[in-house]
């Protein structure tokens, strides 16, 4: 089930290959996959992923966010997020938290005040507490 964040992002959990033609038809031009490799036994690896978004003509970013957020993680999200043009980006990773917490932080560098943020993420079932700290207002 994705969750809208904005009406440029939609943010889930764990997708697999044969999900990434439902995306093109909902109008995603960008795949941005938030999970390391071999974080469950049963994922599919980035690669495999990156094969089905490629056969979709979607592009496809891999930002592995495993413990933590850094400042490269956020400036890759940015990057992905600018990237996506007039299209859709889809942000994965386990639970979509992830996700929709790095969306944020990359969001408020743009510029995006933490009580938009806020409003957009918790409408999606998002709380971004665990990033309140890195939000500028």
């Amino acid at each position: 089930m994705q969750r809208e964040l904005d009406s440029k992002t939609l943010i889930d959990g764990q997708i697999r290959p044969e999900d990434v033609a439902r995306l093109k038809a909902m109008g995603v031009t960008l795949i941005v996959n938030n999970r390391p490799d071999g974080e469950d036994a049963d994922q599919p690896t980035s690669a495999e992923i990156e094969q089905a978004a490629d056969a979709a003509n979607i592009d496809y970013r891999h930002v592995p966010i495993a413990r933590g957020m850094g400042p490269s993680d956020i400036e890759a999200m940015r990057e992905a997020i600018h990237s996506a043009g007039d299209g859709k980006l889809f942000a994965f990773c386990r639970s979509g938290n992830r996700s929709a917490l790095a969306w944020a932080v990359a969001r408020n560098e743009d510029g995006v005040s933490s009580a938009e943020l806020n409003r957009c993420a918790s409408e999606a079932g998002f709380d971004l507490g665990p990033v309140a700290h890195l939000l500028r207002d």
